[in-house]
């Protein structure tokens, strides 16, 4: 069965109303910018994001914030959309904060078929709230459930048509473990090339993880906080 789909709206076939979905990037970088806009599009609601960030207001995220698409976030960093901070204040919005590294381990915990494990992260806080407390070593820890998805949406620089994928630099961030979490794993591509043209040693996710891929277009790559010297 071919793993190559047209388009976006082609790849998110069969995303319904209240799924879960995790969606790579870090910041503004190495997000499913085409998936992104074509889920704002098909106009499905209650989803469950579960993403570093929430993007800003009019990029990323933010644009399924704005539609009130999202009832749900899983989150780490969301300090930079001031309408995600409005539907939190208002109760229009749940929000699940983590650690950022317990958020990566959950993760990939999900993908590794690990269903939990403990972290010192967030013992003694508001994180711990309900969770199970044990002592090692002398030392408390926290117990924290993997993470899995309906589907997993993430963006790679280069794939190829068996689903192998490429990152560059920072943009390989949270996509990777995503891409073994998700229950069909989408890849977005800058670059799609025929199947054995991608060095294996070269390769950070093998192609049975990802059940459709196709290339992508018109990406802006926005910059969340741009510095320049004078």
């Amino acid at each position: 069965m071919s793993k190559l789909v047209a388009n976006a709206e082609a790849a998110l076939q069969g995303i319904q109303d209240n799924m879960t979905l995790m969606l790579g990037g870090f910041g503004l970088c190495g997000i499913p910018e085409n998936c992104i806009t074509a889920l704002v599009k098909s106009g499905v609601t209650g989803l469950t994001c579960i993403s570093n960030n929430a993007g800003v207001d009019d990029f990323g995220l933010g644009l399924l914030l704005q539609t009130r698409q999202i009832k749900k976030m899983i989150s780490s960093y969301v300090g930079e959309n001031a309408e995600f901070e409005r539907q939190v204040l208002a109760g229009e919005l749940e929000v699940e904060l983590n650690p950022q590294g317990t958020l990566a381990e959950r993760i990939r915990a999900g993908g590794a078929g690990i269903p939990a494990f403990y972290t010192p992260a967030g013992y003694g806080t508001e994180v711990a709230e309900g969770k199970e407390a044990r002592e090692f070593d002398g030392k408390m820890y926290i117990l924290e459930h993997a993470l899995k998805a309906d589907f997993a949406i993430v963006k790679a620089w280069k794939g190829d048509h068996a689903g192998n994928l490429i990152f560059k630099a920072t943009a390989r961030n949270f996509n990777p473990m995503m891409a073994t979490a998700g229950k069909i794993t989408i890849a977005e591509v800058e670059e799609l090339v025929p199947s054995g043209e991608l060095n294996p040693n070269e390769i950070h996710v093998p192609g049975i993880f990802v059940q459709r891929i196709f290339q992508g277009a018109d990406y802006e790559k926005r910059i969340e906080q741009r510095t320049i010297s004078e």
